[in-house]
């Protein structure tokens, strides 16, 4: 079961690479939870691409993995440790960033889970995943937003990662459902304040080969009173027409895809990748 979803490797022919004329080594591309699963792969994704990538994440050591492997690949990444739960980290961090260029592209990926039902939810958990997957996204994107108005042509976007969990709720995850569908939420303002040359989007994925899935599977066990063997074939898997969980670089290419000058009118809306399950239901 843990090899079925072992978070696989990011190679240099996974990566979508987008020619694009603002894909350079002048602009920014602030990326969180740059550390792991979803957040490294759209890291090393963003300097694969040519952008001065920064990434963020609380878990130093893997934040530096993440940058050697960027470099390895031929990119540009620096790393800067931030707590999302600080106002203090993260002025620094955009500070730092905007040293490096042109601040053009935020990426809100930092997420955690925990598995419980509402009457049972410990509220410091849960002001814990509003304040990292919430506040953290709102506080960035007001801290990057004045930095894009700088930009030459005042343009900038902004990527949100939501999840089906954005479209459908599933029992025992109330917090996670609540920040997933405030992205949604988040993204449709910035847009709506952009006056079309500062644009966001959300992502929304199945469940993906990432270790916060992985951690998943025994707390569902508990929960749903099943066999972990179950919790991936009929949870997780079950509503999925596809039966295979996406690698963590295709969701990093769709924020790529999201960022480039193909997805213009990306704006407000979201990228539904989630093998038929959200509107086969």
């Amino acid at each position: 079961m843990t090899a079925y979803i072992r978070e696989p490797e990011i190679r240099q022919e996974d990566i979508l690479k987008v020619a694009d004329k603002d894909f350079n080594i002048n602009n920014v591309c602030i990326v969180t939870g740059a550390g792991s699963g979803i957040g490294k792969a759209t890291a090393i994704a963003a300097s694969a691409n040519n952008l001065m990538t920064v990434g963020l994440d609380i878990d130093a050591a893997a934040g530096k993995k993440t940058q050697q492997l960027a470099r390895k690949m031929g990119g540009q990444m620096i790393f800067i440790k931030t707590d999302l739960t600080k106002d203090g980290d993260m002025e620094f961090a955009v500070r730092e960033a905007a040293k490096l260029g042109s601040i053009r592209y935020l990426t809100n990926i930092a997420g955690i889970q925990h598995i419980d039902s509402i009457d049972n939810f410990p509220m410091a958990k849960y002001d814990q995943m509003m304040s990292i997957m919430l506040r953290a996204p709102f506080y960035l994107s007001k801290l990057v937003i004045p930095h894009f108005k700088k930009n030459a042509d005042g343009k900038g976007v902004i990527g949100n990662m939501s999840s089906v969990h954005g479209h459908i709720c599933t029992l025992n995850k109330p917090a996670y459902n609540i920040t997933k569908f405030g992205l949604r939420a988040l993204s449709q303002s910035i847009a709506a304040e952009g006056e079309g040359r500062i644009r966001s989007f959300t992502v929304s994925s199945g469940f993906v080969k990432t270790q916060l899935a992985l951690n998943q599977i025994q707390a569902q066990a508990k929960q749903r009173h099943i066999t972990p063997e179950r919790v991936v074939k009929d949870v997780m898997m079950g509503k999925s027409r596809i039966k295979e969980m996406m690698s963590p670089v295709e969701v990093g290419n769709l924020f790529i895809f999201g960022y480039s000058r193909f997805a213009t009118y990306l704006n407000g809306g979201d990228l539904l990748f989630d093998g038929g399950m959200t509107l086969t239901y």
